[in-house]
């Protein structure tokens, strides 16, 4: 788990919002498959943080 692959998610989010937005119903499905991938890449960095802290 890398921060940069948590921020190309958020890249993909925002593509698919915007696309969702313009009335594309389809890219909103993507984008919340998208905000989940993150949400789940988020808990893992916190993990990840946590468990380095503890070890200093």
């Amino acid at each position: 788990m890398s921060l940069e692959s948590l921020l190309n998610e958020v890249e993909i989010l925002k593509s698919e919002y915007e696309k969702f937005e313009r009335g594309n119903k389809s890219a909103g499905t993507r984008a919340r498959k998208s905000l989940q991938s993150i949400k789940k890449m988020a808990q893992d960095l916190r993990i990840e943080i946590q468990e380095q802290k503890k070890t200093e």
